[in-house]
């Protein structure tokens, strides 16, 4: 079904949220729309919510099994804004939210689904999943200009740290259980990345609540959902592999003459598994078994 705005979709079809959990996908583009769409029905989201400007054409094979809603994702803090309004309407259920490009996975994703790791994390009383945003490239931009292949996908193996999250309200000492996440061509290529938009965590998967905000830089108001574990042990973690970032440094006049290759020495073909994710460090499987 096509809805001409979010509001209108959640007068009229909020009913079919009512279980979730949910996926909000953004689609600021039409690159790997399907890909994208079908990926996350396949690992268990039960209602895939697609936000894309009102000309992007999406492709028939999909139309039957998402909410088509018209959005303007080019608007500042778009995705923010969409997911806060979603959040606010319906209380209780998980949710996840991403853009076109973007491919979450989860620890076994290929044995067990989405539904049964949320349910698992509930039980462990956590309200939000940490995500890294993992950078996948094209291993030849000139045979892929916009930097997207799936099939010829590179990430890189190593170049990943983080930081202590300072506490502004508290002599910036650093945050209980939070950190910042750096790595991967936001890393690589920080001279064209503003340096609010270099982290690579995101809060991406999260139970809504009334009140609930996601603030610009993906993190919540409520703190305890920007930690990375609970206080006893540690707790699941998630990745998104995203086309996203490449796709940005070659599409944006200010980077893409500059740059003519994203492959380095540390680049490693990915091989769309949960195990080589867990491998490289960049999920951690917690207790979930």
């Amino acid at each position: 079904m096509r809805y001409k705005s979010l509001t209108a979709f959640l007068e009229k079809g909020r009913a079919g949220l009512a279980k979730g959990p949910i996926a909000i996908i953004m689609a600021e583009d039409a690159v790997e729309v399907e890909s994208t769409v079908l990926h996350h029905l396949d690992i268990g989201f039960r209602t895939v919510l697609l936000l894309t400007n009102p000309e992007t054409a999406v492709p028939a094979s999909i139309e039957e099994k998402v909410e088509r809603i018209d959005y303007a994702t080019h608007v500042r803090d778009a995705m923010q804004a969409a997911v806060n309004q979603v959040s606010e309407a319906v209380s209780g259920i998980w949710m996840y939210y991403g853009f076109n490009a973007e491919y979450l996975f989860h620890p076994f994703c290929e044995s067990r689904n989405i539904r049964e790791l949320l349910a698992f994390h509930t039980e462990e009383r956590r309200d939000a999943v940490l995500s890294y945003v993992i950078d996948l490239y094209a291993d030849d931009l000139e045979t892929h200009p916009n930097a997207v292949s799936l099939e010829n996908a590179l990430l890189d193996r190593s170049g990943y740290y983080a930081l202590g999250r300072p506490d502004p309200a508290n002599h910036n000492h650093p945050r209980d259980r939070q950190l910042d996440f750096f790595g991967g061509l936001r890393w690589r290529f920080e001279e064209h990345i503003p340096a609010a938009r270099r982290k690579i965590d995101r809060i991406a998967l999260f139970r809504t609540k009334p009140g609930l905000i996601l603030r610009p830089d993906f993190t919540f108001s409520d703190e305890e959902y920007n930690t990375y574990a609970c206080p006893w042990h540690h707790n699941i973690t998630t990745a998104i592999v995203s086309f996203r970032t490449a796709k940005a440094l070659k599409s944006n006049p200010g980077s893409r003459y500059d740059i003519h290759d994203f492959k380095w020495h540390n680049s490693t073909k990915f091989q769309w598994n949960s195990q080589q994710l867990m491998d490289l460090g960049l999920m951690e499987p917690g207790q979930w078994f």
